[in-house]
């Protein structure tokens, strides 16, 4: 590559004679053609204006009073007629002058009004310099404007020119100090800052700056702030701009503005090069994803100018993607991105942190406990968490308060998750009490078992979002595992809402909808990722394509092991759901007592629920500030999970072939999203959704969502009633034994 540059300086320097000569050679050809093509048109109007006729005509045209005016020139006599054929177009006539002495007098006699035309060396000068020389000098001018852009380059009109945007120091305004929750990707990029402040020390020691650094995450996590951050602490020129700037409808521009942008990087070294969802231009070239010639051509160009320039000068790239399984091999190999760098959700302390960092310019009051609200964000990420502190503070403004408590902070969680109560939308009595039943269930099973989050908040307000009602989970402390027992409760505290539901109104309604999804991908998650069902064993039957994005599952068994499958899952959540209903049933009056409170109330915390299940229980409550963080009390142990029969052996899990077909039982599972058990993780468990559209919680990780569709069912009716208590009747309970067929 240094050979090539060199060739191009050698190039550039000797032969500019030669350049210059042939630019006057095609100034002169432009110009020849101009002329030509003005005298070609010049003719053509004149000759549509302008007909020339002889001499002996004009004297008859003259004699028969056909004749308005003469204009007598030094040698042409133009005549105009008294009749014109379009009168949009003055019609005229010229004819060779002949010495005739007598035109004169016949022009006085015919009543001809005639004249001298003057003429004198500088009306035609002036008459060739308008319309000759003048158009030549603007073509010219034209011509060496468009050839002067095209030689800086970018092409004619800099199009193909790089349109990135130059920050110098303190212009983003972005510091380290900034950027929170990230620390181990702020240390790799501190690195990269020092290396171009004091590049001595580590040229003594041996060590070259990387060539190149990924940032990997979420969306909302922070790579675009580190990255405006690394700006902010360079004191060097940051070169910005995103994947799509690359891509052009005009064949060869991606390829050009690339050429371009290292071009201006190597003349202002040491920089930075920053490329925001490199994505766009990045991907694979194979044929998986789609093939794009001029894509590919940029691609290749930016895998060209990333190999070839010399690192000594101080040029890094920095680029950001939140999908690195599509990105070309070659672009990801060391020698271009010599680091990838991960930022990911972060945990506790990084929560607090962010928290901090954007409530310095917010007014806190001495209620405000950060570390509470950390806690109850768990799976939060950076932008969620400015969110969340700016609606806490516009909350505070309207109840016209000078400082932010943390009222503000909790009600501004529940506001970004679940969106602003609905105070204008108006529940029937009997839906509030299925709601209320339906709340009270789910909380109350999670009371009852001891590998469950306390409860912070029930309450069966509407939300804009959808939800009709919502249980508020929040762990007491950071969690990076989950245990089999944790998941099995889980998925019975999700599925005790339904059962409340059929206990009290022997009856069920659509309510449960995003219960039985969430409780479904997680009963498939311990069955194909975890290892938690003893017919299957220690065996992964799914992989996780697009990590950062959808987390989409795709099945990695054979048709019949899917059926499999969808038979454990199904045996799991059956027994789940009669666990539930017997957890409910053994405390039916205290389901009761605390349903009806909550019908009342509307809305409880978890202080008064647990004040009320401590009470019927005859249990001491604890201090006023351990009651909220308070462990579940200690129950009889669930039994186990009845086994099944028929385990499969290993020959049994077989991959499918090469584009062989997934069956339709297997297709939902492939478009399957698993619940993420993410550390310390709070969860909302809602009912009702009269919105048409659910609610999106692979945006939510901090959430388990339970809604309805928009169409309710009618809670109750007498011919359900008596449907469900007829013995003759065909409903059946729900149970499944171990080979999942339903039994009465």
């Amino acid at each position: 590559m240094s050979d090539n540059n060199s060739n191009r300086n050698n190039n550039g320097d000797g032969p500019k004679m030669p350049k210059n000569r042939q630019t006057i050679m095609i100034l002169l050809v432009a110009a020849l053609i101009t002329l030509l093509f003005l005298s070609y048109l010049r003719g053509v109007v004149n000759t549509a204006s302008n007909q020339k006729i002889s001499y002996d005509e004009f004297i008859e045209m003259v004699m028969s009073g056909d004749v308005e005016s003469v204009k007598i020139s030094s040698d042409i006599i133009t005549i105009t007629p008294k009749v014109q054929a379009n009168p949009y177009v003055t019609q005229t006539y010229y004819t060779v002058r002949v010495e005739d002495l007598t035109l004169p007098n016949r022009l006085l006699e015919a009543g001809v009004h005639f004249e001298q035309e003057e003429t004198s060396s500088s009306d035609t000068i002036i008459y060739m310099i308008v319309s000759y020389i003048l158009p030549i000098v603007l073509v010219w001018v034209l011509l060496s404007f468009l050839m002067n852009r095209m030689s800086k380059g970018g092409g004619i009109m800099g199009v193909g020119k790089s349109n990135a945007k130059v920050y110098v120091q303190k212009e983003t305004g972005v510091t380290f100090k900034d950027v929170a929750g990230q620390e181990e990707a702020k240390e790799s990029l501190q690195e990269v800052v020092d290396f171009l402040h004091n590049p001595g020390k580590y040229i003594e020691i041996g060590a070259k700056l990387p060539k190149g650094a990924l940032l990997v995450g979420p969306p909302g996590t922070g790579k675009t702030l580190l990255a405006k951050a690394v700006a902010g602490e360079a004191h060097v020129p940051f070169f910005s701009l995103a994947g799509s700037d690359f891509v052009e409808m005009y064949v060869g521009v991606g390829a050009s503005r690339v050429r371009d942008l290292f071009k201006d990087a190597t003349k202002n070294a040491p920089c930075i090069i920053f490329i925001d969802e490199v994505d766009a231009i990045g991907k694979s070239r194979d044929s998986r994803y789609g093939g794009n010639d001029e894509r590919e051509q940029t691609l290749n160009q930016l895998l060209s100018e990333m190999d070839g320039f010399d690192t000594s000068k101080g040029i890094f790239i920095l680029a950001a993607t939140n999908r690195p399984e599509i990105l070309d091999k070659a672009l990801l190999r060391p020698g271009r991105f010599d680091r990838r760098i991960i930022v990911d959700k972060p945990d506790l302390k990084g929560r607090i942190d962010t928290l901090k960092v954007h409530s310095r310019d917010v007014h806190l009051d001495d209620t405000v406990d950060l570390e509470e609200i950390g806690l109850a964000t768990a799976g939060a990420v950076g932008s969620d968490l400015a969110n969340m502190v700016n609606e806490a503070a516009i909350n505070a403004v309207k109840h016209r308060r000078s400082a932010v408590n943390q009222k503000d902070l909790l009600e501004a969680i529940e506001v970004v998750m679940m969106g602003k109560e609905k105070k204008d939308h108006i529940m029937s009595k009997e839906e509030r009490r299925i709601v209320s039943y339906h709340e009270t269930g789910h909380a109350l099973a999670s009371a009852l078992q001891k590998n469950t989050d306390p409860i912070q908040k029930i309450t069966i307000v509407p939300r804009t979002m959808g939800a009709l009602g919502y249980a508020w989970y929040v762990p007491d402390e950071e969690k990076h595992l989950r245990s089999q027992k944790e998941l099995e409760e889980r998925i019975i505290t999700a599925l005790a809402g339904r059962a409340a539901e059929e206990i009290v109104f022997n009856s069920v309604t659509t309510g449960a909808s995003n219960d039985i999804e969430q409780a479904t991908n997680l009963a498939r998650a311990m069955v194909t990722q975890y290892g938690m069902s003893e017919k299957f064993g220690l065996i992964q039957l799914v992989t996780v394509e697009d990590q950062y994005l959808s987390g989409r599952q795709v099945l990695n068994c054979s048709d019949e092991t899917a059926a499999r499958v969808d038979e454990e899952v199904m045996r799991i959540i059956a027994y789940s759901y009669e666990e539930a209903k017997r957890l409910l049933n053994e405390n039916r009056e205290l389901m009761e007592e605390l349903a009806q409170y909550l019908l009342e109330k509307e809305s409880i915390t978890g202080k008064e629920f647990m004040k009320i299940f401590r009470e019927y229980r005859g249990e001491e409550p604890e201090d006023e500030e351990n009651l909220e963080n308070s462990e579940n009390p200690e129950t009889e142990k669930a039994p186990k999970l009845p086994e099944t029969e028929g385990a499969v052996t290993e020959a049994e899990v077989s991959e499918p072939e090469s584009g062989q077909a997934v069956s339709a039982e297997a297709e939902s599972f492939m478009e399957a999203e698993v619940l993420e058990t993410e550390p310390g993780q709070a969860v909302f468990s809602e009912t009702g959704n009269d919105q048409a559209d659910p609610v999106e919680t692979e945006n939510m990780p901090n959430f388990t969502l339970v809604e309805t569709p928009e169409k309710r069912e009618e809670a109750e009716t007498p011919e359900n009633r008596e449907e469900a208590t007829d013995p003759s009747g065909e409903k059946p309970t729900g149970q499944i034994d171990a080979d999942g067929k339903e039994t009465s």
